[in-house]
């Protein structure tokens, strides 16, 4: 079980850099808050994923791939922004901090990580303050945006269970950035499944 660091106070927005003017109230005084880290203006920018918008069964989707939300992306993976992982916090926060489960980043293979210097799932967890447990292991460090849509749905399984943990029979949630074709989600969920879990149902910042 991970523990996570407690909410960070932002001045400015991390995609514009305006001014953010907080305002204190006596919640705010007397329980810890995570303050946005975007001004409203950026915030617009992103579309959030409508009940009936979402694609897939089991799977809750935050927000839509459109291009401020691929301008982020790009920025927080793979310019290694890791502060931007602070941008959704609150979002993610509400989605899981009532969830009686046991939450389950989706990992990266260990040359992956490496790559890229951080577990961009493990620091949106941390940033929302959601205590996670690691059960996968990725088994190749091939990425599935690398490949078609038919190579992903073709794809060997790509995870193995970390040696030693016990599945139990009870809710897991797996955590991801973006869902496109949901191979990824259901490797994972059938292996969980397969293991012993009661029922396995996913959160992803995106939906593409």
């Amino acid at each position: 079980m991970h523990i996570n660091p407690p909410p960070k106070r932002t001045t400015h927005c991390y995609l514009c850099a305006a001014p953010l003017h907080h305002k204190i109230t006596w919640r705010k005084l007397l329980t810890p808050t995570r303050e946005p880290a975007i001004c409203e203006k950026c915030h617009q920018k992103f579309e959030p994923v409508a009940p009936e918008q979402q694609k897939y069964k089991d799977v809750t989707a935050l927000y839509h791939y459109n291009e401020p939300m691929k301008d982020f992306l790009h920025q927080y993976k793979f310019l290694k922004d890791v502060v931007l992982s602070e941008v959704f916090r609150e979002e993610i926060h509400q989605h899981l901090k009532d969830e009686q489960t046991i939450i389950v980043p989706i990992p990266m293979h260990p040359e992956k990580q490496k790559e890229r210097t951080f577990a961009h799932i493990d620091e949106l967890l941390n940033a929302a303050g959601i205590p996670f447990t690691h059960l996968l292991e990725k088994i190749s460090p091939i990425t599935q945006s690398s490949k078609t849509k038919t190579e992903r749905e073709q794809s060997d399984q790509l995870f193995r269970l970390k040696v030693h943990e016990a599945i139990k029979p009870t809710h897991y949630i797996l955590v991801d950035d973006i869902v496109t074709t949901g191979t990824t989600l259901q490797h994972a969920k059938s292996l969980l499944i397969e293991a012993g879990a009661e029922k396995v149902t996913a959160l992803t910042l995106i939906q593409g």
